[in-house]
């Protein structure tokens, strides 16, 4: 299927304005690129809270939003992790979408600001996400959150760490964790899928800047663990439902697609979208492309039904 003409507008902008690849950028400078690119949407909410919780190895700053129109009793929660290759990102960057989804979920959404590589390497961001959702079951009744319903969720190496901490919340017996909403997740580290091949160069992310994205996150550890590679896990059975979301001009699409059909094989209950026309972050575009809008508000909208 051909790119959606206001993606393809956007990919032929950012082609024309050139400019260095993030894969040879410092992270610092890649961070603030990323800052720089953040969506501008204006998108009203009930509440906003920045907190800062206890975790490993420090504080957590994170943010908690409140969706106009909450009331006053206890809401179901998604905790939620940024993407940005594990690496860049944070709760600016992210804002304007989980202002959305708290809006049209009906549910708080706590974003959370976790440590990032090369700084902090893997497992510092699991130790971290993992944290935030124990934090959340002991104290959410403290900031209006329904304990006994909440979920994870992230798009790329967020969806990442929110496969990898459900995982984990199961091998530990806890947290309970409901439902995980996976957007275009990374799941393996494999360079090698069909749509690494077709998608690697200009389609917003590319192979190199993955593989940048691993190597600054990783380093040295092991890189066919399960917590780093989710998709490589022994079983799945048992896993909170599911709402995985692809994008079809992606180089993710093809391990995120494997991650819903392993879910399913499990009979985990999953729901499978893929958005042909569209390319890696796109939820991130709602004020640049409508289809990022009506998937977001979709998406949202799942994770209010799995949570209620």
């Amino acid at each position: 299927m051909t790119l959606d003409p206001q993606v393809k507008a956007l990919l032929d902008a950012l082609a024309a304005a050139g400019g260095q690849p993030l894969y040879e950028m410092t992270p610092s400078d890649a961070r603030a690129m990323y800052v720089e690119m953040k969506d501008p949407l204006d998108v009203p909410i009930g509440k906003i809270e920045d907190l800062s919780i206890p975790g490993p190895d420090g504080d957590i700053p994170v943010r908690l939003y409140t969706p106009v129109a909450a009331g006053g009793g206890a809401l179901p929660a998604l905790v939620y992790f940024h993407g940005g290759g594990w690496v860049i990102g944070d709760l600016e960057t992210h804002d304007a979408l989980c202002r959305t989804l708290a809006n049209e979920s009906g549910c708080k959404v706590m974003a959370v600001d976790y440590r990032l590589g090369p700084e902090d390497q893997c497992p510092a961001a699991i130790e971290d996400a993992y944290a935030a959702v124990e934090w959340v079951e002991r104290n959410g009744a403290n900031v209006g959150i329904d304990v006994n319903s909440i979920g994870v969720g992230g798009d790329s190496a967020g969806g990442n760490l929110a496969a990898v901490v459900c995982q984990l919340a199961q091998a530990r017996k806890g947290p309970t964790i409901r439902h995980q909403l996976l957007l275009y997740p990374v799941t393996d580290t494999k360079t090698d899928t069909g749509s690494y091949q077709s998608f690697g160069e200009g389609f917003f992310l590319e192979k190199a800047t993955m593989e940048w994205f691993f190597d600054q996150y990783a380093g040295t550890f092991d890189r066919t663990s399960p917590l780093i590679a989710p998709l490589r896990a022994a079983s799945f059975a048992g896993l909170p439902s599911a709402y995985v979301v692809t994008a079809g001009h992606d180089v993710l699409r093809d391990e995120g697609a494997a991650y819903a059909t392993a879910l399913k094989a499990a009979n985990v209950e999953t729901i499978y979208v893929d958005y042909p026309s569209m390319i890696h972050g796109f939820f991130n575009l709602q004020a640049m492309v409508d289809a990022a809008r009506d998937a977001v508000a979709e998406a949202a909208k799942a994770v209010g039904a799995a949570l209620s």
